[in-house]
């Protein structure tokens, strides 16, 4: 008789570990661990990377200039403000994820297939800085998929 009530529990935490991933709220998961806290630390990383590179644009337009035909850029002052506006919100969105909130993934998974996206930009003017962001932005996505440990974010 006694093996029912600690049955019942089992299945009630099992209820709630399955609704908390869900994601249907956002309440903070507890201190940063594993890989969420990753993908968080590293979009942030990310954002100010492209806040530099936005700032870098709008300073010294020509320092991305090596061929007309070789970047895919329109206009570097625009380019440079989309990129500082992007990095801010991609930091933002990196706190969030450290500290677990639901919507903080689903966000950053966007924002880092974006950001992959649009430094296929640089690719022919700054191959190795490309490839390590865009492997970055990877790294970030599978952190904020991958699921972590019960009560791990």
């Amino acid at each position: 008789m006694t093996s029912e009530p600690s049955a019942g529990r089992t299945e009630q935490r099992a209820g709630t570990a399955h609704s908390t991933w869900a994601l249907a709220g956002s309440p903070p998961a507890g201190a940063p661990t594993g890989w969420l806290a990753f993908a968080g630390s590293m979009l942030g990383l990310l954002g100010i990377f492209n806040i530099i590179t936005g700032v870098t644009a709008l300073v010294r337009p020509g320092y991305f200039l090596v061929a007309p035909t070789r970047l895919l850029v329109f206009n570097y002052p625009v380019w440079g403000w989309i990129w500082v506006v992007f990095g801010l919100v991609q930091v933002a969105v990196g706190i969030g994820a450290v500290y677990g909130r639901g919507w903080a993934r689903f966000i950053g998974i966007d924002l880092a297939a974006l950001c992959a996206i649009g430094h296929l930009v640089f690719l022919t003017a700054f191959p190795l800085w490309s490839v390590l962001v865009i492997a970055l932005s990877v790294m970030v996505i599978y952190g904020l998929v991958v699921r972590s440990p019960a009560g791990h974010g």
